[in-house]
């Protein structure tokens, strides 16, 4: 693929507003290089050397399969959702003539941020087609909204760090004007442009407006929402359209999980046996037995890509500065003593090495030690499928606000390095 990686990246973000908008985006962009779609109900017929892809919900996995029996599987892990505003089933309500959205936050986003914003709500709605159930995704970009905070004078803490938010009362997203001739369900059908009656389901959530967007002196970061993970995403991708070299007895695959802000614990999160089960047929494809299937997963690897928190200069207190990544110094390594991150001595000795043999700057995380991590979807998928696992990912301001921020040459290494481990 030519392509510019940066200026592509910027497509991507603003194609992929929500989980479900992000796996259309995967796998248009996976059909129009000729991967093949599979669906999970139907049997399958795989031919080694092709190419392939399949969605579960939100998350969604490509391979390309050897032209031998395989003897490892290389995989990029990322997921595609992000912290957010979800709204309730019953979102409407109307107090002294103003309608309002009911919503729940969905992870954890850093909820000041979303106040005082222009807000979209994109998501997908199931709807009642006759004989089917057709999905629709929205993104309402005709009708923003926004939670209006209280003005200063009437709070003057509004300053004061943190400022707790009620979720339940202030965290309401206000629709328009003239909520007092209008019942709740006529101004939800005003607002998704569907009868009520019609929508048989719905996830539905609030994302910022504002366009990714280039920032900087030199030109040299990018800001956006959600760039947690889809940078990782994008990298994985990219890493699987262009490679130059296919070894011959390995199956390079991407897998890109949603719900990995709740958790994982979904039908198609990291905890499910979505990954399991694609291995599973893929080996049954080429008739592999058990026994080589066992051996198979042992010469395996899978790589966990996601965001680490910068080091911020004016919150020294809050890193192990030694142990902290910068922006724009390269991969990041995440290690974490009680697993919370997948990476041990070995795992991360492989990237090491490949960094060093393509010239690509990295550097270790390992968190404040009285400070929690974070969590991803590596320790997980190790644990479900007993694969060696490094997690790997991008030094990122802002993490879990509505606008993050990472170095732009430290996604153009993060593609680098990917695209290299899978034609290892």
């Amino acid at each position: 693929m030519n392509f510019n990686a940066l200026s592509d990246l910027v497509s991507f973000l603003r194609g992929s507003p929500t989980a479900w908008h992000a796996t259309r985006e995967i796998g248009n962009r996976l059909a129009q290089q000729d991967y093949t779609p599979l669906n999970e109900q139907e049997k399958w017929e795989l031919k080694p050397g092709g190419c392939y892809f399949v969605e579960r919900g939100g998350s969604i996995s490509a391979f390309i399969l050897p032209k031998e029996v395989p003897r490892k599987a290389t995989i990029l892990a990322s997921h595609t959702d992000s912290p957010a505003l979800k709204l309730k089933p019953h979102p409407i309500f109307i107090e002294d003539n103003l309608p309002f959205l009911r919503v729940e936050t969905y992870g954890s986003p850093i909820l000041s941020t979303w106040m005082n914003r222009d807000l979209v709500i994109a998501g997908r709605i199931l709807v009642d087609e006759g004989e089917k159930v057709e999905q629709d995704l929205l993104f309402l970009e005709n009708a923003p909204v926004m939670i209006p905070g209280i003005a200063m004078h009437l709070e003057k803490e509004a300053n004061d760090n943190p400022k707790k938010i009620d979720k339940q009362h202030q965290l309401c997203p206000l629709v328009g004007m003239g909520g007092k001739d209008k019942n709740p369900e006529k101004i939800f059908e005003e607002l998704i442009g569907q009868k009520i009656t019609s929508v048989l389901g719905s996830d539905l959530y609030l994302v910022p407006f504002d366009s990714p967007r280039i920032l900087g002196l030199h030109s040299d970061l990018i800001a956006s929402y959600r760039i947690d993970n889809l940078a990782g995403a994008h990298a994985s991708l990219i890493a699987l359209l262009a490679p130059e070299k296919q070894p011959k007895d390995t199956i390079q695959m991407t897998i890109f999980w949603n719900h990995e802000e709740v958790g994982s614990g979904s039908d198609e999160g990291a905890s499910s046996p979505f990954l399991s089960d694609l291995l599973k047929r893929i080996s049954l494809s080429y008739k592999i037995g058990e026994e080589n299937f066992l051996r198979m997963k042992q010469t395996s690897q899978i790589i966990s890509i996601d965001m680490a928190h910068a080091y911020h200069p004016r919150y020294k207190a809050k890193y192990d500065k030694e142990n902290a990544p910068k922006i724009g110094e390269g991969i990041v390594i995440k290690y974490n003593a009680n697993q919370r991150y997948a990476t041990d001595g070995l795992t991360a000795a492989k990237i090491v090495k490949i960094c060093q043999n393509k010239q690509i700057p990295h550097q270790s995380f390992a968190s404040e030690s009285n400070l929690p991590c974070g969590s991803t979807v590596g320790a997980i998928t190790a644990a479900r499928t007993g694969i060696q696992t490094v997690d790997i990912g991008l030094a990122q301001f802002s993490m879990h606000a509505a606008r993050e921020m990472i170095a732009i040459h430290d996604h153009l290494n993060l593609c680098k390095l990917l695209k290299a481990i899978l034609e290892t």
